[in-house]
């Protein structure tokens, strides 16, 4: 059985919204991400993916997202060995001041270009990856 994670990219005049996980959690402490989370388990539903990842991003970093357009999908198991599908959605940013509301989630937001984000130390690879997706549907208009 998978668990299943929703990340949200956001961009915002030329920037990625962008944090550093705290270096509390037990998944990729102290590296950069983008900001999202395990969906629950809710019965019979209907955009659980969706509203799970805006109820997310608002609660760990103050944002409100829409037009939340599929990116693409992982899979990977955790450093304890929990099988994990990641789903990224490329989401227009609608409102809200970025800051730490979950700092047991989330140690420092940051608005870095595509460029700074390829060039961080705390970068991973499946960061990388999925900004050079979202960017290339950005590019063509999927969203604004």
């Amino acid at each position: 059985m998978f668990l299943v994670n929703v990340e949200g990219a956001i961009r915002k005049n030329d920037k990625w919204l962008i944090i550093e996980r705290s270096k509390k959690e037990k998944h990729a402490g102290g590296l950069l991400s983008l900001v999202g989370g395990t969906v629950e388990i809710e019965g019979n539903s209907s955009e659980i993916l969706e509203r799970t990842l805006k109820r997310e991003i608002f609660e760990e970093v103050g944002v409100n997202v829409n037009k939340l357009k599929y990116v693409h999908s992982t899979s990977f198991n955790t450093e304890v060995g929990e099988p994990v599908i990641n789903i990224v959605f490329l989401c227009s940013y609608e409102s809200g001041d970025a800051c730490v509301k979950s700092p047991d989630e989330v140690e420092e937001v940051l608005w870095l270009t595509t460029e700074e984000i390829y060039n961080h130390s705390n970068s991973p690879i499946y960061l990388k990856e999925s900004i050079q997706n979202a960017e290339s549907m950005f590019d063509i208009g999927v969203i604004e």
